[in-house]
C-alpha cells in the first residue's frame, strides 16, 4: 500500500497540538484540528456576545484559543500568519466526520494514559483504513497506548514525538510499536524528513525513549553535581554552559525556560517507570525542588524560578537568583573561573576548549566538568541496546532534541575515550565493559573516517560500521577532506560539489563580508562560467551573512579613506552585479540570517533557494546608512518585476514604492522565508527547503535544472517614480516623526533613501538602469557615512558589545 499525507488532524488544540498544526502548515500540509468541547462557563463579555452552550462559538473554543495562540505565538509558529487559513478547527463530539478523510491523525492530549486511550477508543473507527494513526506522547510506551487497539489498528499506529517549540526544533523521535508496519515507519521518515523538514531518529519503545532519558539524566546529573559540590545555581550555569556546547540558557536556565514543574514531573515519572535503571537516584528530584514546585516558582511562565526578573525600589531591571540552601532569591552575580577564561581563548575549535577544560586543574570547574561529563558517558554508553542500537542515534537526538553542540559520544571522543576512562577511574565510577572491550581492541574513537566515508564503533559487532550516506545531505567540509576545493582564500572558498556544480563558501566570522569574500565571488564568477554547469551560494554556518563589518568602514572614515572605501562599495555592488548575470545559471541558498550585505548577496542569485529558516532584510539605516551593494536596486526591481516597459507612467507606482521605501527604512526583518517574499526580497515562484540539511542539495538540483535551458539574462530597466517619490516621502515620515516614530536624524537617512529610490528629477513611470541606482546608493552612502551622527551610532553599538551588520 503506498501513503501520501496530504492532509491531517491533530487532536488537541494545546500549545503543543497547536504549535504543530501551525508547522505542518508551514510544510503546505492542511489539517484538522479538534479539541474537547469545554465546560459552560461563561463570562459577562461571553453572556453579552450571546453565547451559549449549543454555540458553535463556544463549542470550539478550546480549539479556536489554541489557534490564536500560534497566530499571536512569540517566536512565530507559522512562516506566514496567512498559512492559519489552512486549519480547521472543531471539537470531539460534533466534528468527528471532519476525520473520514484525513491521511494522518496524530494525537497531542495530556500525558495520561487512560485519557490517551479513550480518545483514540472514540476517533480510529472514523478514519479511513489507510491513515496513520500516531501519538506525540513523549514518554509513555506505545505498547501500553495501543494495548487496547485491534491488530489492525496496532499495525498503522507508531510514536511521532515532535519537540517543543516544533517549527524550530529538529528532532522527532519516531517509535513504531511491536506490529507497526515497516512501510509506514520507512513513509512517516520520509515524510518528516523531506516535507516537514525535521530530523528523524528511530527509537525503541521503553519509557522516555531517547531524548528524555538520556536528556533527563544529563540535567538531573548536573544538579545532583551542583548540589555535592556545593555550587549556586549561576555557578552551575557558569560552568556546565556554551564552553561544553551548551545553549545559552545553560542547564537552570533551561528548565525555567521548560518550567520547573514539566522537568519534576518527568524526572519523577523516571522513577516509577524505570525501577532497575542504575541510576535511579540521580532521577528523584531534590528537596528544594519539591518546595519550588509546591510554591508554583515554575520557571519563567510563573515570573520566577531558577532565576527571577524584578525591578529594584529605582525602577531598573534587576535578575536574582535562588539560594536553594535558603529558598529565598538573591542578587545575581556572574560568577568566573580562571578554567573556563582560558579554555575559552585556547587556540583551535570547540573540541581544543573543551579538552582543555576537562583537564584542568585551575579550579573547581574543571573537576565539576570531569565529574558531570563522565557520569553523562557511562549512563549514555549503558543504555545501548536498550534505547536504541547505535551511539549516533544518541548524539543525534541530543544535538537535535536538546541543542547540545555534541552528543555525548563525539563529546567523549572530543576529550579522548582512553584518557577520559582513566578520568572515570580515579573518580571511581564503572567504566562500561563494552567500552573497556572497545580499547583493547585498538579502537580509540566512537566514530573514525575512511578514504570511503564516516564510521561509528558499533558495541554489538564490536568493530567499525560504515554510516549510511544520504544524497542529499552535501557536507563541504567532507568535500574539502577529498580534495574539491577549486579555490580558496581566507574569506570564502570554492568547492566542487559535483554534477559540474561548484559551491561559494563564505567562512569568516558569522560569515561578515570583506574583502576576501569580494575577491572571492569575482573568481569564483569566473571559473564557473568557463569550466562549470552553473554555482549555488551556500554554506553551513548558522547565519548566511550578518553582513559588512561597519567597524571597517569607520576606520576608513575616519582615516578620511574615501576613494577605498568608494572603491570597496563598488566591488561589492558589480560582485552582486557579476552574479545576476553570469552566463551560468547562478543559485543563492540563504539560511538563518542574510541582514544588510548578506541580504544583498541573497538577492542577486538569479534564482534563490530558501531555507524556511531565513531571516532576511536591509538593515542598514539602523547605523545611519542606507543599503549600497546594490540592496536598494534590487528591491526596487523585485517590486516592480513584471510591469511592462513604457507603461509605468499609467501606472499607480505609489503603493510599490512606499513598500520598498518602509522595508528599507524601517529595517524590517522577514522571519521566515516565506515572509520574506512577502516583503519582497525573495520571489514568491521560489521553493523553500524545510529541511536545512537538505538545502545545498535543492540548490544544486536547481542550478541543473537551470542549465538545461538557460540563457544569458537582459539587463533590468527600472520604473521610478521621479520627484514624486520625495513629496510622498515627505508626507509620510512628517507623520510619522510627529507621532514620535522616528528621531530627526532617522528622517534624514530616509529622505537621502528615498533620493536613491527616486531615481533622479524624471518623471514618473521614467525607466533608468540599474547603475544609475548603484552611484546613487554610493553616493548616499558615504555621504551618510561621513556625519557625526552615524559615526556616533556606530561607536555606541561598539560600546554595547553589539555585532555591527550592513
Amino acid at each position: 500500500m503506498s501513503y501520501k499525507i496530504k492532509k491531517a488532524a491533530v487532536i488537541g488544540a494545546g500549545v503543543m497540538g497547536a504549535t504543530i498544526a501551525a508547522h505542518l502548515a508551514n510544510a503546505g500540509i492542511e489539517s484538522v484540528m479538534l479539541d474537547i468541547v469545554p465546560p459552560f462557563d461563561p463570562s459577562e463579555k461571553d453572556l453579552e456576545k450571546g453565547l451559549t452552550k449549543e454555540s458553535k462559538a463556544w463549542r470550539n473554543s478550546f480549539a479556536a484559543n489554541g489557534l490564536n495562540g500560534a497566530v499571536k505565538s512569540r517566536p512565530a509558529s507559522f512562516y506566514s500568519k496567512k498559512f492559519a487559513s489552512m486549519i480547521t478547527i472543531g471539537n470531539l463530539e460534533d466534528d468527528l466526520d471532519l476525520l473520514k478523510d484525513v491521511d494522518f491523525l496524530l494525537e497531542v492530549v495530556v500525558e495520561n494514559l487512560k485519557i490517551k486511550q479513550d480518545l483514540f477508543a472514540k476517533v480510529l473507527n472514523i478514519t479511513k483504513p489507510d491513515c496513520i494513526i500516531a501519538t506525540n506522547t513523549s514518554g509513555i510506551p506505545i505498547k501500553e497506548i495501543s494495548s487496547n487497539m485491534s491488530a489492525k489498528d496496532k499495525e498503522r499506529f507508531l510514536g511521532v514525538h515532535f519537540f517543543n517549540p516544533p517549527r524550530y526544533m529538529k528532532l522527532v523521535e519516531v517509535i513504531p510499536g511491536e506490529t507497526t508496519k515497516k512501510e509506514i515507519v520507512d513513509y512517516m521518515t520520509d515524510f518528516l524528513e523531506n516535507v516537514v523538514g525535521k530530523g528523524v531518529v528511530i527509537c525503541k519503545d521503553v519509557p522516555n525513549f531517547i531524548a528524555n532519558r538520556i536528556g533527563v539524566f544529563d540535567i538531573s546529573n548536573a544538579v545532583k553535581t551542583m548540589l555535592g559540590k556545593g555550587l549556586t545555581i549561576p555557578e552551575l550555569d557558569a560552568i556546565i554552559a556554551k564552553v561544553l556546547g551548551r545553549p545559552g540558557s545553560a542547564i537552570c536556565g533551561t528548565i525555567d525556560l521548560v518550567g520547573i514543574d514539566t522537568g519534576y514531573h518527568v524526572m519523577k515519572n523516571l522513577v516509577e517507570a524505570v525501577p532497575d535503571d542504575e541510576m535511579i537516584d540521580t532521577f528523584k528530584p531534590p528537596e528544594f525542588m519539591d518546595k519550588m514546585v509546591k510554591n508554583k516558582w515554575l520557571g519563567n511562565k510563573t515570573k520566577g524560578g531558577f532565576y527571577k526578573k524584578t525591578k529594584d525600589e529605582k525602577g531598573k531591571r534587576v535578575k536574582l537568583a535562588l539560594d536553594y540552601k535558603k529558598m529565598e532569591y538573591v542578587p545575581f552575580k556572574k560568577p568566573k573561573y580562571q578554567s573556563v577564561k582560558e579554555a575559552s581563548k585556547t587556540e583551535g575549535g570547540f573540541d581544543d576548549k573543551l579538552k582543555a577544560l576537562f583537564y584542568s586543574e585551575k579550579d573547581i570547574a574543571g573537576e565539576v566538568v570531569r565529574e558531570y561529563l563522565c557520569k553523562n558517558f557511562i549512563y549514555s554508553a549503558n543504555r545501548i541496546p536498550e534505547i536504541c542500537d547505535t551511539v549516533y542515534q544518541v548524539d543525534n537526538t541530543m544535538k537535535w532534541g536538546y541543542n547540545h553542540q555534541k552528543g555525548p559520544f563525539e563529546t567523549w571522543d572530543a576529550v579522548g575515550v582512553k584518557e577520559s576512562v582513566e578520568v572515570m577511574k580515579k573518580l571511581k565510577l564503572k567504566v562500561p565493559k563494552k567500552v573497556t572491550e572497545m580499547l583493547k581492541k585498538g579502537c580509540e574513537t566512537f566514530y573514525t573516517r575512511k578514504e570511503d566515508g564516516k564510521y561509528y564503533y558499533d558495541f554489538d559487532k564490536k568493530d567499525y560500521v560504515k554510516m549510511e550516506d544520504n544524497p542529499k545531505i552535501i557536507l563541504l567540509p567532507e568535500l574539502e577532506v577529498k580534495n574539491k576545493v577549486i579555490k580558496k582564500n581566507a574569506g570564502a572558498s570554492l568547492v566542487d560539489i559535483g554534477d559540474g556544480v561548484a559551491c561559494l563558501e563564505f567562512h569568516t566570522r558569522m560569515n561578515a563580508i570583506d574583502g576576501d569574500i569580494i575577491s572571492m565571488m569575482y573568481d569564483s564568477c569566473d571559473i564557473v562560467e568557463k569550466d562549470f554547469a552553473g554555482m549555488v551560494v551556500a554554506n553551513h554556518g548558522t547565519n548566511f551573512s550578518v553582513g559588512a563589518n561597519i567597524f571597517q568602514v569607520l576606520m576608513a572614515v575616519q582615516n578620511a579613506e574615501w576613494d577605498i572605501l568608494d572603491k570597496l562599495i563598488h566591488e561589492l555592488q558589480y560582485a552582486n552585479m557579476r552574479m545576476k548575470y553570469l552566463e551560468k545559471p547562478v543559485v543563492t541558498a540563504p539560511a538563518g540570517m542574510a541582514l544588510g550585505g548578506g541580504c544583498e548577496i541573497s538577492i542577486h542569485g538569479q534564482r534563490c533557494q530558501p531555507c524556511g529558516e531565513t531571516y532576511m532584510g536591509l538593515v542598514e539605516v539602523g547605523v545611519g546608512v542606507i543599503p549600497a551593494g546594490g540592496g536598494c536596486k534590487e528591491l526596487m526591481v523585485r517590486c516592480t518585476e513584471g510591469l511592462p516597459e513604457g507603461t509605468g507612467e499609467v501606472l499607480n507606482m505609489q503603493p510599490i514604492y512606499e513598500k520598498v521605501l518602509m522595508n528599507i527604512g524601517q529595517a524590517k526583518v522577514a522571519t521566515s522565508a516565506v515572509e520574506a517574499m512577502e516583503l519582497g526580497y525573495i520571489r514568491k515562484t521560489e521553493n523553500v527547503s524545510l529541511n536545512r540539511d537538505h538545502q545545498i542539495w535543492d540548490a544544486k538540483e536547481l542550478v541543473l535544472a537551470m542549465a538545461k535551458t538557460h540563457k544569458k539574462k537582459k539587463p533590468d530597466m527600472i520604473p521610478v517614480m521621479g520627484e514624486s517619490l520625495m513629496g510622498i516621502a515627505h508626507a509620510v515620515l512628517y507623520n510619522m516623526k510627529h507621532g514620535n516614530y522616528m528621531s530627526d536624524y532617522d528622517e534624514h537617512v530616509t529622505m537621502k533613501l528615498a533620493w536613491v529610490l527616486s531615481g533622479g528629477q524624471c518623471m514618473e513611470g521614467t525607466f533608468v538602469t540599474e547603475d544609475a541606482i548603484l552611484d546613487r546608493e554610493r553616493e548616499a552612502f558615504l555621504s551618510l557615512a561621513g556625519e557625526q551622527k552615524t559615526q556616533d551610532r556606530i561607536m555606541h553599538m561598539l560600546s554595547k558589545g553589539k555585532p555591527l551588520r550592513n
